[in-house]
């Protein structure tokens, strides 16, 4: 893999283990919470299974950030902002860009903290 699918290979599995590893609070919060985390579980699966190749990482993060999006309009609140910001980031994911995509994956951290905090 070259650096940046591995950068977002990563990425991807960081996440998922950050919003597993979260513990809800209300038990509405904590239904978002749960929902969130198996569609993330599924989305990184969905990343991982096409690092191999930059034209289908390209198309999955397109998908994950429909997805994360569709997501989002579910929520409300810091939720949902964070899952916004999420699909932004795999939104901009362009493998005629690896700098941009580089850029973009090294904001996701950032998102994990929104989302933790969110559902924390």
């Amino acid at each position: 893999m070259t650096p940046p699918r591995r950068r977002l290979a990563v990425a991807a599995a960081t996440l998922t283990l950050a919003v597993l590893t979260t513990s809800c609070g209300a038990v509405g919060q904590a239904v978002d919470c749960a929902t969130l985390s198996q569609e993330i579980t599924k989305i990184t699966s969905e990343l991982s299974a096409a690092a191999a190749d930059p034209t289908a990482i390209e198309k999955a993060s397109q998908d994950a950030s429909g997805k994360l999006k569709t997501l989002a309009g579910k929520y409300d609140g810091e939720l949902a902002s964070a899952v916004n910001d999420l699909a932004t980031i795999f939104g901009s994911v362009n493998y005629d860009d690896p700098t941009a995509t580089t850029n973009a994956m090294s904001k996701i951290p950032e998102m994990q903290a929104k989302i933790v905090s969110a559902c924390g």
